[in-house]
């Protein structure tokens, strides 16, 4: 149950990135809701497997750079993101450059841990 909870407050927070942040959307033929619960979940899948591992490989470049490092992780978790939804669910989320994506981290960051909060959820 905390998965599905996990996957619906992730979906609703990249459908407030693609809402807000120019640059990042969705292709021709992609702009449903369904669209926006498959990014959702392969963005909570990641968020829960391959994040903390890149989280830990990345703490000294973290470290370094004062916490740039944690979200240049995030930004490239929501290139992946992109990418594995088009490939296994065939929607097309389009990126148009660096800058979209890292916005776009920080939308999904800030609007995750504000539905999180008002929930009681601890994804």
């Amino acid at each position: 149950m905390n998965f599905i909870v996990r996957w619906l407050v992730t979906s609703v927070a990249c459908a407030a990135a693609l809402w807000l942040v120019p640059g990042i959307g969705f292709g021709t033929d992609s702009s449903t809701l369904m669209s926006t619960l498959a990014f959702g979940l392969i963005m909570a899948l990641i968020n829960a497997s391959i994040k903390p591992l890149a989280q830990t490989l990345g703490l000294p470049f973290t470290v370094v750079t004062l916490g740039i490092g944690y979200l240049i992780i995030n930004t490239l978790m929501v290139y992946l993101a992109a990418g594995l939804s088009g490939f296994l669910f065939g929607v097309d989320i389009r990126i148009d450059s660096f800058l979209s994506a890292f916005f776009a981290s920080i939308v999904i960051s800030i609007v995750s841990s504000i539905i999180n909060g008002i929930t009681g959820a601890d994804a």
